[in-house]
């Protein structure tokens, strides 16, 4: 190949994460920036992940594409994909200068392609996969030497919860108090391996894309919740504090309680918002019976669940207790897809996990697939492109 059609490749895969303590609510809309910190955690990307390639080359025309799940998006007018793109790009062009012999890869048009295992906009948290991944795959492609909390300001800028994703384990984004969001990141609270044991179960309600997108109502919220204030200045920052303590002695109780008392806290402000904002539903409701049920059984608090913008149900647990907890649901939706590979494979049926009737009906109803998965680590460098040595899309 001449040196002026060389095709520049770049891909990686980055994982979804699930927050516990949610962010809800924007101080600067432009920047990203949250009105209070979160933690999530990352899950492993056997079960969920963002797949990007990034690509550059003199022979590229045109505008800066891309193309996610087999359908070309327009970035052009995404301010949020532009200023990581800025961002990156002047992160590049400073590399350039110093060191003259580098290719000018920072002049170079971009090819995007991006593909989802897992349905978008569904309230899965698709934007921070996808982001994450985008900023991770390009940084690499340009040969950044920006560490992943460096990375993480970019990554906010597209979607403030993708800031998470660019770590494994259990992740905290900072709100930061500076006015141009230069303390707002991401930063590890502890590692996988830190407590490995950790699992999720994800109840797909409804794969169609959700009523109030969230970024609409954050703003709803921020503006006529009356609740919202409490919950900013003084409700999350001492959960904040309790829930890293929980992570750091691997206490599942305490974990456990914090994670359902602010899933219930931020829905209890979206309510309260006007009009109000209602994610939640029947099927979600026979969740949050199901997991009360398996802890009033148990004597202890051994699941909790958490809704995001969505009515999904996630339902953390340890992987001990995997037959009480998840097992009771393997047992009522045995027919429904996700049960199949590692995770799934793992959770012995639970016949004796007997549920009211109303809530068996309710969610065998309602549950159009399970997603079975664990803690996970931060994105990877893959060699499986989405994007040939010509330069065309290809599918995952």
């Amino acid at each position: 190949m001449s040196g002026s059609s060389t095709i520049y490749r770049s891909s990686t895969t980055a994982p979804v994460n699930i927050a516990v303590i949610k962010y809800w609510g924007k101080r600067d809309t432009a920047l990203n920036l949250p009105t209070n910190s979160s933690l999530s955690v990352t899950l492993s990307q056997k079960s969920l992940r963002t797949h990007t390639t990034a690509s550059c080359s003199e022979s590229y025309s045109g505008p800066d594409s891309l193309i996610l799940n087999g359908d070309k998006e327009d970035i052009q007018s995404s301010k949020r994909t532009q200023a990581c793109l800025k961002h990156l790009r002047s992160l590049r062009q400073q590399l350039e200068a110093k060191d003259t012999s580098l290719p000018k890869l920072s002049k170079l048009t971009l090819r995007l392609v991006s593909a989802n295992n897992f349905p978008t906009a569904a309230g899965l948290a698709s934007s921070a996969a996808g982001f994450a991944a985008l900023v991770r795959a390009i940084a690499d492609l340009y040969e950044l030497p920006q560490s992943p909390q460096e990375l993480s300001l970019i990554a906010r800028q597209g979607s403030g919860s993708a800031c998470r994703s660019l770590m494994g384990g259990y992740v905290a984004w900072r709100a930061g108090t500076k006015e141009d969001g230069s303390d707002s990141l991401a930063e590890e609270v502890a590692s996988v391996s830190h407590w490995p044991q950790m699992r999720a179960l994800i109840l797909v309600v409804s794969a169609e894309k959700k009523g109030v997108p969230s970024t609409a109502g954050m703003q709803t919220t921020v503006e006529t919740s009356t609740l919202s204030p409490a919950r900013f200045k003084d409700i999350v920052p001492k959960r904040m504090q309790d829930i890293e303590k929980a992570i750091q002695e691997r206490d599942f109780e305490t974990f456990a309680r914090i994670t359902m008392q602010d899933s219930n806290s931020f829905h209890a402000i979206c309510l309260d918002s006007w009009p109000p904002i209602h994610y939640l539903n029947d099927v979600s409701r026979a969740a949050m019976n199901a997991v009360e049920t398996a802890n009033r059984k148990a004597g202890k608090l051994i699941a909790a669940y958490t809704f995001d913008a969505g009515p999904n149900a996630v339902i953390y647990y340890l992987e001990e207790n995997a037959h009480k907890v998840a097992g009771v649901i393997k047992n009522i939706l045995p027919w429904t897809s996700g049960w199949e590979g590692e995770f799934g494979e793992a959770i012995p049926p639970n016949e004796f996990g007997s549920l009211e009737q109303k809530t068996l009906m309710t969610l065998k109803a309602g549950v159009s697939r399970v997603i079975c998965t664990a803690v996970g680590g931060g994105p990877e460098k893959v060699e499986n492109h989405l994007i040939d040595e010509q330069g065309n899309a290809i599918r995952d």
